[in-house]
């Protein structure tokens, strides 16, 4: 039987949030009522006043908590280093925020903060020994465009090896499991103009078993250039646009998780779009849980809802109706 449990990350309800159609109350009871199991949080984002929220407004996340009986998985926590227009962040300032969310990270109930992408490999081992006072394990996003091959993903990956600790380890976004390329961003540029002939193109790159990234790098190319073939291909600033979006999407085979999988925390499950049959368009859902399954991987698939992004102005932004359908296709997979 799978160890795989569900869950959701409240990043999925960014719209409904935002334009009070939900309330936080509405969202974790949307969750209880789909039958997720667990819960992640942008505390930044519906937190009021993190990483120092008043007593109160603590006390209330773990009342709601404990009412829809989920499980904290995960508070989503980022360092801005770019807080100011003319410099970053001295790496003491960030250890000082990072600090600082990890004792609102416990403060609020979780055991797991994920990192962001691009947090520097340098804050970790400082913060190492209050994490483990707090029992709150940090764990970087492995996520598409900043993958495994990404410059700080590997300085990260360099830390974590050498601290080979519990309390460090890695949040795996299924975004890098791209077999084909989201169809609804293609419907979104192609509205406003995008060449048929480059999208036709990218989506044979990934048919192909590969990703934009990937073809860039066999041709010698640096990670954001543009080949000039598809230079060709580029007759206005939408599909420069495009291309750019589309070397942010991975198509990287499972394998490469293998050493990885004892230090994977939590699993971030990518939705850009649900199809009609109830599949996620462009991540191969079943094959992933039966290769963590293979793995005898535990831990949390969190529901991320990232389609909002390519929704046309004026149009209904549907993140509970997309979360709902993907945890239906989770259960059908993991089996509970």
């Amino acid at each position: 039987m799978s160890k795989i449990k569900r869950a959701v990350s409240l990043y999925s309800y960014q719209d409904e949030y935002a334009t009070k159609r939900m309330s936080l109350d509405d969202i974790l009871h949307d969750l209880s009522d789909m039958g997720a199991e667990g819960v992640e949080v942008l505390s930044d984002q519906m937190i009021h006043g993190s990483p120092h929220p008043t007593a109160e407004t603590v006390a209330n996340w773990k009342n709601l908590v404990s009412k829809y009986n989920l499980y904290p998985v995960s508070d989503d926590i980022f360092v801005n280093s770019t807080l100011y227009h003319n410099r970053r962040l001295t790496l003491k300032e960030q250890e000082a925020l990072l600090k600082d969310e990890l004792i609102n990270a416990h403060n609020l109930g979780f055991t797991l903060v994920r990192l962001v992408s691009n947090t520097d490999a340098a804050l970790i081992e400082p913060c190492l020994k209050l994490a483990e006072e707090l029992n709150v394990t940090m764990a970087l996003e492995i996520h598409a465009g900043m993958s495994f091959s990404g410059t700080l993903t590997r300085e990260y990956l360099k830390v974590m090896k050498k601290l080979h600790t519990k309390y460090v380890g890695i949040v795996l976004d299924m975004g890098i499991f791209c077999s084909r390329y989201p169809l609804i961003s293609r419907k979104y540029f192609s509205q406003f103009g995008l060449n048929r002939e480059l999208a036709d193109f990218v989506d044979d790159i990934f048919n192909q078993g590969s990703d934009p990234r990937t073809y860039i790098s066999h041709h010698n190319g640096g990670e954001f250039d543009i080949p000039p073939e598809v230079q060709k291909m580029i007759k206005a600033p939408v599909d420069r646009e495009f291309w750019i979006m589309a070397s942010g999407y991975e198509n990287t085979p499972f394998g490469i998780v293998d050493e990885y999988i004892p230090y994977v925390k939590s699993i971030h499950g990518k939705l850009y779009e649900m199809t009609d049959a109830g599949e996620e368009y462009s991540i191969p859902y079943k094959k992933i849980i039966e290769y963590l399954d293979s793995k005898n991987w535990e831990g949390y698939i969190a529901t991320e809802y990232e389609g909002n992004r390519f929704v046309l102005p004026g149009e209904p932004v549907d993140g509970a109706g997309n979360v709902r359908r993907h945890q239906a296709m989770l259960k059908k997979y993991i089996g509970r």
